[in-house]
């Protein structure tokens, strides 16, 4: 007679086995040929429970995987994958019992083979879990996910090779290929691995890349990503990293003794250092000679014959002595002009006064006042006393760029910066000899570039040298921030920094995409930075990133956009880090270019800032009376262009500008005029209010969206208008603006004054371009950049200053406390708030006389 095991089991025993099962399983027979498979009574009462449960596992080419599960007490065990229950025979079963707990103890194995995996593979994972039976009831094991591993041959990304200076930061890039496990990645120098646990130069991010901080000679070579899982090992290309360094002469050898022809001699060797790996030789002579005077030289010269040939030596000394300091002065003058960046240190202690704003007039209203800097007691703690006897704010002279090795980038067509003659660059005050049409047409005419707008109203350019330096839009909270060193040493670029019109490009937009921050461009593009610079610009989100998916697209050189970085989600090792702060992003990037900031919103809360901005007529001389409101993205830059605008139609502001939160929830905007005295005015708007579709608000590229109210007077000597004008988004936010003014009394139109009040300079080269001092900034990089135990370092600096979100970024970086250095100065440029950071050094427990000095031993 068949036993019934469980709902799927039919078993028959011989008389040995009905024996060993009563032993092992606790079975009891009825009759001569029936056996029912029951748990002494003591267990009658427990679920089974699992000792081992199937785990997750690999296919491993064609190698099958095996899956175990483990349950006390239980009277079966199947396993079911991907909802199937496993046929009885593909189970192999052992019983045991515990020793210690008289418990029998049941274990159940199954194979699973590639090509069951294979007939779902791309539907769903293949997983199989097993179900344990007792008398009291049933339990299941967790869930095991089988999958078939491999890694596929071609590399996403490979390390490409780099010529650098000593000490420069290098960056290589490797993107594993794709593979199941997720492979792991290592590097090889020449075939041997890189541990960046011994060699703290090294430093691996979260996406694999490397990072060798400060290259040193040694590290030249040819460096290789290494990707491996359990299926395989995959070999990048190698790049070759070729760490150079420019010979340096010795000093001049003492004179050697007066020769027999009179003539003495001193050598110098190119070995200060010595170039290496195709750096520069040495410039110059390697050996000089001197004639003797007529006490030093052994012949002597006597009688009248020789008169003549000793007044010849002496006119040929003093010749020669002239053109000696001649050429020595020569000399000097041009290594002054070349170093005086470094070597007059009235360059250092000058020019650092906070730059002035010119206040608006009375009843102007300004947008976006800035709150004067709170005065702090530490404020003397980062300042240095001024050389009153110096008026030099700025660098001027002549610098000669460095010869482009191989392998280094070519500037389009032709060169953006036009030598002089004798194969120099000048730079005066950070500004172009030219006049601002030359440039712009000249910029034009390169082939990247011949896109570029020739608006010289929002360009800015300059001429900028390792000094650093600073380009402002006026007017549009538009700058670029080029920290000292960014720039490497030698070199002299001529950069530019311009607003696009929304209209003189097309930015493709899909679904629920928006254009968030004016589309600007800088560069040119391709040059060599050695650091990153900071493009600060404004945007009109709610900056809340869990409404939103920003990302930050570039133009390439095809004209096509790409989107190279999603907010939230940036890491260190890519070559754009954005802080996007209430009003403002701020864009750390080593590649210059045009860029914008999209955002897509995630749910209907995502909303953009609007700004509602009221203008009429300056003079009306008729019946009709006009009203425009206009809702623009809250930029500055799109509020400036409007302003222009409204200066030519001869208009006037008559209302201070509102923000109005504007929602992703598919509903229009609507504008209507209430309240009017009914005995003097009507309104000639036929329907009760007035309609802007949505989409031509979320889109963001219309400028001037706006909507006019045509009001009627019934007397022309009615000068007197009050009403309500509302603007709101169907079943959303709104704005109310109450209206009471004379429209004869003020017939000035837009105060032209008004679009000139950032009146801050446009470029500025050198230390005016900052609010710290460049000794300042050094000592206070010095004094933190090393960690110290208690964290009185880098580290705290962030923190007191609110940028702890970005503490890895700083952290893949060389020196960090420059890079929060350098962000503090875009963000205080114009607010010269000096004191704040007086006040924060004092917190740190850097004192007065120690601020800059602090040892190892301190830390």
């Amino acid at each position: 007679m068949p036993l019934l095991l469980g709902p799927f089991v039919r078993c028959r025993f011989s008389a040995t086995l009905r024996v060993l099962w009563l032993v092992f399983a606790g079975c009891t027979c009825t009759g001569s040929e029936h056996a029912t498979a029951t748990l002494p009574a003591a267990f009658n009462d427990l679920l089974p429970h699992f000792l081992v449960e199937p785990e997750d596992n690999f296919i491993v080419k064609n190698k099958p995987v095996t899956l175990t599960c483990r349950s006390t007490p239980a009277t079966q065990i199947y396993f079911k994958c991907n909802g199937e229950w496993v046929h009885q025979d593909d189970h192999l079963i052992e019983r045991t019992i515990d020793p210690a707990t008289a418990l029998p103890i049941m274990q159940v194995t199954i194979d699973i083979t590639r090509q069951q995996v294979e007939k779902i593979f791309g539907l769903d994972e293949y997983w199989c879990q097993c179900v344990a039976w007792s008398t009291t009831g049933t339990q299941k094991s967790q869930k095991a996910y089988i999958r078939i591993a491999y890694l596929r041959k071609n590399f996403e990304e490979e390390p490409q090779g780099k010529e650098v200076t000593l000490d420069q930061e290098v960056l290589l890039r490797c993107h594993p290929p794709e593979g199941v496990p997720q492979a792991e990645v290592e590097w090889q120098r020449n075939e041997d691995v890189i541990n960046p646990g011994s060699d703290l130069n090294f430093f691996m991010t979260t996406d694999h890349s490397l990072v060798i901080k400060k290259a040193r000679l040694g590290d030249t070579g040819n460096y290789t990503c290494v990707a491996k899982n359990i299926v395989a090992r995959r070999k990048s290309n190698s790049a070759t990293v070729l760490v150079y360094v420019d010979g340096g002469w010795s000093e001049w050898s003492k004179w050697s003794a007066c020769g027999a022809d009179c003539s003495m001699w001193r050598s110098r060797e190119c070995s200060q250092p010595s170039p290496g790996t195709r750096g520069k030789d040495c410039q110059g002579l390697d050996l000089q000679s001197l004639n003797c005077t007529s006490e030093q030289c052994p012949q002597t010269v006597s009688g009248a014959e020789d008169v003549a040939l000793y007044v010849g030596m002496v006119a040929v000394a003093l010749c020669l002595t002239l053109l000696l300091i001649v050429v020595v002065l020569v000399y000097r003058r041009k290594k002054e002009d070349l170093d005086s960046d470094v070597a007059d240190s009235s360059i250092l202690t000058t020019g650092f006064q906070p730059m002035g704003i010119k206040p608006s007039k009375p009843g102007v209203w300004a947008p976006r006042p800035r709150r004067p800097p709170p005065h702090s007691k530490n404020s003397h703690l980062l300042t240095i006393q001024p050389d009153l006897t110096t008026t030099t704010t700025s660098y001027q002279g002549t610098l000669r760029s460095r010869p482009h090795t191989t392998g280094k980038f070519s500037m389009t067509n032709g060169p953006l910066l036009d030598p002089l003659p004798n194969g120099s660059h000048t730079l005066h005050n950070g500004k172009l000899n030219s006049d601002p049409a030359e440039f712009v047409s000249r910029l034009s005419t390169q082939t990247y570039f011949k896109t570029l707008p020739r608006d010289v109203a929002n360009t800015s350019y300059g001429t900028f040298n390792f000094l650093g330096g600073r380009l402002t839009i006026p007017s549009t909270g538009i700058s670029l921030l080029i920290p000292p060193e960014a720039i490497p040493r030698g070199k002299i670029y001529e950069i530019y920094l311009t607003v696009q019109r929304k209209e003189d490009l097309r930015l493709p937009l899909a679904g629920c995409q928006t254009l968030l921050s004016p589309v600007v461009s800088c560069g040119p593009p391709g040059v060599v930075l050695s650091r990153p610079v900071i493009l600060s610009m404004d945007h009109c989100s709610d900056a809340c990133l869990d409404n939103w998916a920003v990302r930050l697209k570039k133009q390439n050189y095809e004209g096509t956009w790409e989107d190279v970085l999603l907010m939230g989600e940036e890491l260190v090792s890519e070559p754009y880090y954005c802080q996007l702060e209430a009003e403002t992003c701020r864009l750390f990037t080593e590649h210059l270019g045009t860029l914008a900031l999209v955002g897509e919103s995630l749910h209907m809360g995502a909303a953009k800032r609007l700004r509602l901005v009221l203008f009429s007529d300056a003079y009306c001389s008729t019946l009709e009376y006009n009203i425009r409101v206009y809702c623009m993205d809250d930029t500055q830059d799109v509020f400036k262009e409007v302003m222009q605008m409204e200066r030519q139609l001869g208009g006037r502001l008559i209302d201070e500008p509102h923000i109005l939160l504007f929602k992703d929830s598919y509903h229009n905007l609507r504008l209507s005029i209430h309240d009017m005295p009914q005995a003097h005015w009507r309104s000639k708007l036929l329907a009760g209010y007035q309609e802007i579709p949505f989409y031509h608000i979320w889109n963001g590229s219309q400028r001037y969206l706006h909507c006019t109210f045509t009001l009627e007077r019934l007397s022309l000597s009615t000068c007197e208008l009050t009403c309500q004008l509302c603007v709101w988004q169907v079943e959303g936010e709104g704005q109310s603006f109450s209206l009471d003014f004379n429209i004869a009394k003020d017939t000035r139109a837009v105060d032209a004054e008004f679009l000139l009040m950032d009146i801050s300079a446009t470029a500025l080269a050198g230390p005016s371009a900052f609010q710290i001092p460049y000794l300042i900034r050094q000592k206070i990089c010095s004094s933190l950049d090393a960690p110290c135990p208690n964290g009185a370092d880098w580290r705290m600096l962030a923190q007191r200053l609110k940028l702890e979100r970005h503490m890895s970024f700083f952290a893949s970086k060389a020196s960090p406390t420059s890079l929060i250095l350098d962000l503090w100065e875009a963000q205080h440029f114009h607010s010269g708030n000096i004191n704040q950071l007086a006040t924060v050094m004092a917190d740190i427990g850097k004192q007065e006389a120690m601020i800059f000095l602090v040892s190892d031993g301190e830390c």
